[in-house]
């Protein structure tokens, strides 16, 4: 029930739904047992706040998810409709499943599981549910400054990452961070005949390629902008090892990737590497000229593209975008002029690997699953982990069991239910542990 409700947070449309979804999100903690459960309002969509407090000398745990999901274009791909959830070969195939919505459901029927078997919490619980992750969580940084004091905790738990493999759990311990950038280039004032003008007026479509070329080198898979890696910091001899030790099947992931002829990115870095731990730059749209069928024949007077770079430790997403910035307007020819907007950005997060709420989910995976867990980092960006770090001081464990090929944000979205109980599972042993591992302090 609660997936069947297309709170889709990007399209205002939907603003009433991402409502809806988060009263019942809220009514459903109450009946899960959390003590109390209310709806924290923003300048866009409203978010879930919830808790139940055991002793103040106990351990503190924040739960972090998001009950907003992406849209679900395209339509006609999809196997059975969106938000008409089926259970098909042990799967629940719907938009929201996995992401992030299954996840978080999985964390109330953990509180409800403790609560009928042993009739209370061994750790204090708070759970906040936003409804804007899918849209860069825009107003969630205003959201826990003006609830610091109700989030505090000793961790938070998050669970909107998926496993390494079937049967292979992970913990992630990183995120890279993220810069937006948007770019338009123009040349004439208007469309031009292609006849008339061609060969004399440089076409925008052709200094916007040239522009996107030379922002990476075709050889070395390195990005080119001047000063893009100054702040990266390599890793370790042990820290690739560790990396290596989860399995990493090239063909598998090829397949994964929508059957790719090969892998490609920066030269001395395995595919493993280059996908988590190293930063990115990628062309995500392009824009421009005539679309529609047949043939029109013009210079067009604009064209635009998408940028993102993905960041490592020590980058800053306003200092690689005013990199980035700098080497396009540097590449730009004379004959066209160029404009660059900036957008937002996250810094990467990272939590030790002997962090005690890491040791504690990793011991609860082993025992579930019984294999011995794998540490990872994952090649995509959470913000609001990152602003709970660096706001309240706040370290995350990503505890997601979901798998690889749940095919989130794409059409036919899954989660596979075995791994929903498995998460159940985890969770319940996560808490036992903390109860004796996290250190205790006294946390309103």
């Amino acid at each position: 029930e609660f997936c069947r409700i297309p709170s889709i947070s990007a399209d205002p449309a939907h603003a009433g739904d991402v409502r809806r979804s988060a009263e019942q999100l809220a009514l459903a903690a109450r009946d899960a047992g959390f003590a109390s459960a209310e709806l924290i309002e923003t300048a866009g969509h409203p978010a879930v706040y919830a808790e139940r407090m055991v002793d103040p000398a106990l351990p503190t745990v924040l739960i972090y998810g998001h009950h907003d999901i992406q849209p679900v274009d395209p339509l006609d791909e999809w196997t059975s409709p969106p938000f008409e959830p089926q259970i098909v070969d042990g799967e629940l195939r719907c938009r929201g499943a996995a992401d992030d919505k299954g996840q978080v459901w999985m964390h109330l029927k953990a509180v409800q599981a403790h609560l009928s078997t042993r009739g209370e919490l061994p750790i204090n619980l708070k759970l906040v549910v936003e409804g804007e992750e899918e849209i860069g969580s825009t107003h969630f940084e205003e959201l826990i400054e003006a609830e610091a004091t109700r989030l505090r905790a000793d961790l938070c738990v998050v669970s909107d990452t998926a496993i390494h493999g079937r049967g292979q759990p992970s913990i992630c311990v990183g995120l890279r961070g993220l810069a937006d950038l948007e770019v338009e280039v123009a040349g004439p004032a208007l469309d031009l005949h292609s006849g008339e003008f061609g060969g004399a007026v440089l076409n925008p479509l052709e200094a916007l390629a040239h522009i996107l070329a030379s922002l990476r080198d075709p050889q070395t898979g390195r990005v080119t902008v001047p000063g893009f890696y100054d702040d990266v910091v390599e890793l370790s001899r042990e820290e690739r090892d560790l990396l290596a030790v989860a399995p990493f099947d090239e063909a598998a992931f090829r397949e994964l990737a929508g059957g790719v002829p090969a892998t490609f990115g920066e030269n001395g870095y395995t595919t493993a590497e280059r996908r988590t731990v190293r930063p990115t730059l990628e062309i995500n749209g392009v824009w421009g000229g005539y679309q529609g069928p047949g043939t029109k024949t013009i210079i067009p007077a604009r064209a635009g593209a998408k940028i993102t770079c993905r960041l490592v430790p020590r980058q800053r997403p306003e200092v690689v975008a005013a990199q980035v910035r700098a080497a396009i307007e540097a590449a730009t020819p004379e004959a066209v002029r160029v404009t660059v907007t900036l957008g937002g950005g996250s810094l990467p997060v990272l939590t030790p690997v002997d962090h005690p709420g890491v040791l504690a989910a990793a011991r609860a995976m082993r025992d579930v699953f019984g294999a011995e867990t794998y540490l990872t980092r994952a090649g995509g960006s959470i913000p609001p982990v990152e602003m709970f770090d660096r706001l309240l001081g706040l370290p995350s464990v990503l505890v997601g069991l979901g798998l690889p090929d749940d095919r989130i944000h794409a059409p036919n979205e899954k989660l596979d239910l075995g791994q929903f109980d498995s998460g159940i599972r985890v969770l319940t042993r996560l808490w036992d542990d903390l109860a004796v591992s996290l250190p205790r302090r006294r946390i309103p």
